[in-house]
């Protein structure tokens, strides 16, 4: 009797491993990304992801999606790769509070929800995996402040604040993180704006009725993103300020890297995308191998993986971006940055 109990354990354990192996292998996985505003989702999230997804499950099928910044659109996405037999959906959501609902329909069916990039404060998901928002903010405010006072602007001198979507949660730990940097700064807030769907041509009309407003007030721009910052200094440019006041972005996008090498964007945070890309495929596999992923932190009551990312200047701008393999210097020294590039030390 107890032999054949044993062997009908034994049999049990078995039938329960050979189904977690077949809900990771052949299983589907979606990548839901928000918009196209920022070049980032189509160039390094979703390689990223589909990469590390072919190492670890070469035999899973990834479906991509992005809403364009149409959350009504990302909903029809969402449903449609749950009906498609999506196992675990990656969502970086166009509309934090939105998203809330989803997270409730899919966990309902069992589907698992790794929330990215945005959190979701209303519903936790499975888990959260991003770079650090909140400290992104503090350290490209702390870095604008810390320039300002080297080369000597005196307290009391006004900045611009541009922030990300205000239905972006990311956004509001940005914006959170900025008013840190700020808040004992000695310099004072002349205006802020949130920026709908992080559209740059929207930060820079914001920015150019500032420039008429404010005038040579404006010190400095803490601008969110690459996108807005870049919207700002067109907007300066415009208007016919030189040189444009420092401004600050986030993502080392190609064009926020040959802005800082002209001199005209002061500072970006370098966070290369496959790393939390790479991360998300590796939760996703441990969710299909009905694992529970080890939480490094927890945000919202949701298990999460914050990554720590560098501010870039162009003191660092080689070290950063360059030594380190993210870019390459024939891709970014063009035309006119050549000689920016030369005298950074990028280029011989």
């Amino acid at each position: 009797m107890k032999t054949g109990s044993m062997l009908l354990a034994t049999a049990g354990l078995m039938t329960l491993l050979s189904g977690s192996v077949l809900a990771q292998e052949g299983s589907t996985v979606a990548f839901l990304m928000p918009d196209q505003a920022s070049t980032r989702y189509e160039k390094h999230d979703y390689p990223g992801f589909k990469a590390e997804m072919a190492k670890l499950c070469a035999s899973c099928k990834v479906i991509y999606q992005n809403a364009n910044a149409d959350a009504a659109l990302q909903q029809q996405q969402f449903n449609s790769v749950i009906a498609q037999g999506a196992k675990v959906v990656v969502l970086d959501p166009v509309d934090s509070a939105a998203a809330a609902a989803l997270v409730e329909i899919a966990q309902s069916q069992g589907v698992k929800v790794i929330a990215y990039d945005r959190p979701i404060p209303d519903k936790a998901a499975d888990y959260y995996v991003s770079f650090d928002n909140e400290g992104i903010g503090h350290a490209i405010a702390k870095s604008l402040v810390d320039q300002l006072k080297a080369t000597g602007v005196p307290a009391g001198s006004g900045v611009l604040q541009i922030n990300g979507s205000p239905t972006d949660a990311a956004a509001g730990l940005i914006r959170d993180g900025i008013h840190r940097g700020l808040k004992d700064s000695g310099y004072k807030t002349l205006a802020e704006f949130d920026t709908p769907e992080w559209a740059p041509p929207k930060a820079q009309e914001w920015a150019a009725g500032q420039i008429t407003r404010f005038g040579a007030q404006i010190k400095g721009v803490v601008a969110a993103n690459d996108g807005t910052g870049g919207g700002a200094i067109a907007a300066f440019k415009a208007a016919g300020v030189n040189p444009v006041p420092p401004v600050t972005g986030n993502d080392a996008t190609i064009a926020a890297l040959q802005l800082i090498i002209s001199g005209d964007q002061y500072n970006t945070i370098s966070k290369p995308s496959e790393i939390v890309a790479a991360a998300a495929a590796n939760i996703a596999v441990k969710l299909l191998k009905g694992e529970k992923p080890e939480a490094k932190t927890t945000l919202y009551k949701t298990p999460s993986q914050l990554f720590v990312p560098a501010v870039v200047t162009a003191k660092n701008i080689k070290a950063e971006i360059f030594d380190k393999g993210i870019q390459k210097p024939e891709e970014i020294c063009t035309g006119e940055y050549a000689a920016g590039c030369k005298k950074l030390g990028i280029l011989q």
